[in-house]
């Protein structure tokens, strides 16, 4: 029996389908791949996370699956809110759809000098960059998951010494006019936190940042709202979503805060 010659084979996927349902998002998720990842220094290589997806009108059958990895995979250029838009297009035109999302979620690894000795060494964030693509346009979306201190000003006030304090995330996610750089959206989060984290401490930097988260106590509250203060002052955000989650040191539950806000809709 003679193999049948795949330039003939059948394309099941470009039949019609007599259901009449359309299907709003088909595609691959948690698609594990190698990437490079635009920062302030340069390209930096990663491994993402990747989820893409099309929307399929009612009549036809099925997407074609494979195209979804032969567009990722002939993406070159390093990932940012620009050439996520670039992939995008890609995406839509290889898939023939009008409507699609990306999301590709990283480590991201940024250089840091301890606050006293000076020494550096890598602290790790989680890198969001999401697009929706319809009829009106494409959206995207940067958001940085940025590990910070917090200290209680509660637990602070009321005791004779000492103060409760735990880890914390602030979650930041901005929708952009211009380009803001990871470090810069990072740095605005670090800010608002009782204190920023370092990957390497010496003894003296042990002592500042207890020190300083002493200093600065800070709710989920008061996170949420200092962080907002910032994105409003900055003419490059045209909308965003801002959490902050402490990971309570003498509670089992966490305390949780978010702000949302689009410019757009407040003008």
């Amino acid at each position: 029996m003679n193999a049948p010659d795949p330039m003939f084979l059948p394309d099941v996927q470009a039949s019609h389908d007599l259901r009449n349902v359309a299907i709003a998002r088909v595609g691959v998720r948690s698609l594990t791949h190698p990437v490079q990842v635009a920062t302030a220094a340069g390209s930096q290589p990663s491994v993402a996370s990747v989820d893409m997806f099309v929307a399929l009108p009612a009549p036809i059958k099925g997407t074609h699956m494979s195209r979804f990895i032969e567009v990722l995979a002939g993406h070159r250029e390093p990932l940012s809110t620009s050439s996520i838009r670039t992939l995008m297009d890609a995406m839509l035109a290889r898939l023939e759809a009008a409507r699609g999302e990306i999301e590709v979620r990283l480590p991201y690894f940024i250089m840091k000098s301890a606050p006293v000795s000076g020494v550096q060494s890598l602290m790790d964030y989680q890198l969001t960059l999401r697009a929706e693509a319809a009829e009106g346009g494409t959206r995207v979306w940067q958001t940085v998951t940025v590990p910070v201190t917090s200290l209680c000003p509660c637990s602070k006030k009321i005791s004779d010494y000492g103060a409760h304090n735990q880890r914390a995330h602030i979650v930041i996610a901005v929708e952009l006019g211009a380009p803001m750089t990871v470090e810069e959206q990072v740095r605005v989060a670090e800010s608002a936190a009782s204190s920023e984290m370092w990957a390497l401490l010496k003894r003296p930097d042990e002592k500042y940042v207890t020190e300083r988260a002493y200093d600065n106590p800070k709710f989920v509250e008061d996170v949420v709202r200092d962080v907002a203060l910032a994105l409003n002052a900055d003419d490059r955000v045209l909308a965003y979503t801002v959490e902050s989650e402490n990971f309570e040191a003498i509670h089992n539950h966490s305390a949780y805060a978010m702000v949302e806000f689009d410019k757009r809709v407040a003008r």
